[in-house]
């Protein structure tokens, strides 16, 4: 992967930005395994998907979960694979074709269907007013 560091790239608020397998990062970033690795994800992700297909999903889903609970950007498929695995420097050996779409739920909807069945067929605890 080409490192280039430089002022205009990436937008406020990101350390790094990671464009056709290039990262663009800020003067001044310290580059940590975590963050490599972390983009080495994204690189594996675009290739799997011919650059262009992968940026047309990830703005796709970006819109789509933008009104969602949370932040629309840390919710998209794709950045929850690369957070979740970005500390495992093994995980590139390891990873599967398409892993992201294990991650396209919301992690609210897992949870909220897990709830619903621990309490399927009971009524839920009375809450006491204290």
């Amino acid at each position: 992967m080409k490192i280039i560091r430089t002022n205009v790239l990436p937008f406020k608020g990101f350390s790094a930005i990671n464009l056709l397998g290039v990262l663009f990062v800020h003067q001044g970033v310290y580059l940590s395994d975590e963050l490599i690795n972390h983009e080495r994800i994204h690189t594996a992700q675009q290739r799997e998907m011919l650059f262009v297909f992968f940026y047309l999903a990830y703005v796709i889903e970006w819109v789509v979960r933008l009104p969602m609970r949370g932040n629309a950007y840390r919710n998209i498929s794709f950045e929850r694979e690369a957070y979740s695995n970005q500390r495992n420097l093994n995980y590139l050996n390891e990873r599967r074709l398409y892993a992201w779409r294990r991650y396209l739920r919301t992690p609210d909807l897992r949870e909220r269907r897990a709830r619903r069945r621990r309490w399927r067929g009971r009524r839920p605890p009375r809450q006491l007013n204290t």
